[in-house]
């Protein structure tokens, strides 16, 4: 066998040459294959000598199937001589093709393309230090403060701040809209759940009181049916809640069951902000490094990865989308953005991403990053136990897809770390 390359920057080809002499082992390789499926007399399946397996089969399967031994066995050979990484499944195209004496065939695939790495050590991105301000652990304070809100019933007009019940039912046209109704609702007014005009619209009704409320949708309102549309909700206020927030102090801080002064407690609410604040920028420092990284290294997005990326961001986006009722048609008419150039936004999101990949891969390989099977063991047994009442989950976390997916991440993780080591002074 001979084969003669030609290599681009995200792909490769090569012409491959078999002669008389790489026919006869794969023949025979070919036959035990065959002889599997063959059922000959005197003989278990499989069992049978070869020469007596070439005369129970077909000439013409037996000549594609020694074909198919030689091109499989003669691929990573191929690849590991001309030191290339492929990323897809190689393709294989036959040009020319005598059995027994002679084949011709084009092997071709992408590949993992050549990287030239930028300095990592000095890159110019800066950790910006978190601060936590009193206002954080007030706002905090107020939502436990509301937590343990307690509300009675009154009987007065609503206000703003209190909670309200009603039904209510959305017409346009004189038609019941979907999503528009609605039985015994609670509502604190204020909040913003609503359209703009609902909340105040209730404000200084008095349980029992029939009304109706003439309103407008926003026109950038996700539904395309009801955004800017002119609507009447016929509302019934059945019962007003007045809202007794308990002050902020130590009583409050005790009945959060683990603290007997307010002091200690916001201590603890600013040490928990402090550590989210700093994860944060943590992470938003390794997305500058990292960017930076890509930006100032050269190397080429392999079209096919490009291409998976934007598949899995495509689906996650429509997900989204589907979540929040809505769909991609509604979306695009919303943001004022063609399918196109949805379609480029995704395209050169799914290409950083998969120059990202490529360059903390490079850059693990030159910091000499290693992944013990104690460190993949370890976060399996911790996602074990996340996912204890899965059994397709634990069942998934199984597959050596999974395994190598942990170990990538793993590998991503310390690379990232390391990196950070280097720049953060």
């Amino acid at each position: 066998m001979k084969f003669t390359t030609n290599k681009k920057k995200t792909s490769v080809s090569f012409d491959v040459e078999f002669t008389s002499k790489d026919f006869e082992p794969a023949r025979l390789k070919a036959l035990a294959r065959l002889a599997r499926n063959v059922k000959i007399p005197g003989f278990r399946n499989g069992k049978a000598p070869a020469n007596v397996v070439e005369q129970h089969v077909d000439p013409n399967q037996l000549a594609m199937e020694t074909l198919d031994v030689m091109v499989r066995e003669a691929i990573p050979k191929i690849y590991t001589e001309a030191k290339v990484q492929p990323i897809s499944a190689p393709s294989v195209d036959i040009k020319k093709f005598v059995p027994g004496e002679m084949a011709e065939v084009t092997i071709s695939s992408d590949i993992m393309p050549e990287v030239k790495l930028a300095d990592y050590k000095h890159l110019k991105a800066k950790y910006n230090a978190p601060k936590v301000e009193a206002k954080d652990v007030d706002d905090v304070l107020n939502r436990i403060a509301e937590s343990y809100a307690e509300s009675k019933a009154v009987k007065r007009a609503a206000k703003l701040g209190d909670e309200v019940i009603i039904d209510f039912v959305g017409k346009k046209d004189d038609v019941a809209f979907d999503g528009g109704s609605a039985k015994d609702y609670k509502l604190k007014l204020g909040s913003g759940q609503f359209i703009p005009g609902f909340e105040d619209g209730v404000v200084s009704h008095e349980p029992g009181d029939k009304f109706d409320l003439k309103l407008k949708f926003p026109k950038e309102y996700h539904s395309k049916e009801l955004a800017g549309a002119s609507v009447v909700f016929e509302v019934l206020l059945k019962q007003v809640n007045e809202i007794e927030t308990p002050k902020i102090d130590d009583e409050l801080a005790k009945k959060t069951g683990a603290f007997a002064t307010l002091k200690e407690l916001k201590e603890d609410i600013k040490k928990n902000l402090t550590a989210q604040a700093e994860q944060r920028a943590d992470e938003a420092y390794k997305d500058d490094l990292l960017d930076e990284l890509v930006k100032a290294s050269k190397t080429d997005a392999p079209e096919a990865l490009v291409e998976e990326q934007a598949k899995l961001i495509r689906e996650d986006i429509l997900r989204n989308l589907q979540a929040r009722g809505t769909n991609l048609d509604e979306y695009l008419e919303h943001t004022k953005q063609t399918k196109e150039a949805w379609e480029k936004d995704v395209k050169s999101a799914a290409e950083n991403r998969v120059l990202g990949h490529i360059i903390i891969a490079k850059l693990g390989e030159e910091l000499g990053i290693k992944i013990s099977d104690k460190e993949v063991e370890q976060q399996v047994a911790e996602l074990q136990h996340v996912y204890t009442k899965s059994p397709e989950m634990l069942a998934d976390l199984q597959t050596p897809e999974a395994v190598a997916s942990i170990k990538n991440r793993i590998r991503i993780n310390k690379t990232m770390d390391e990196l950070v080591k280097l720049n953060r002074k």
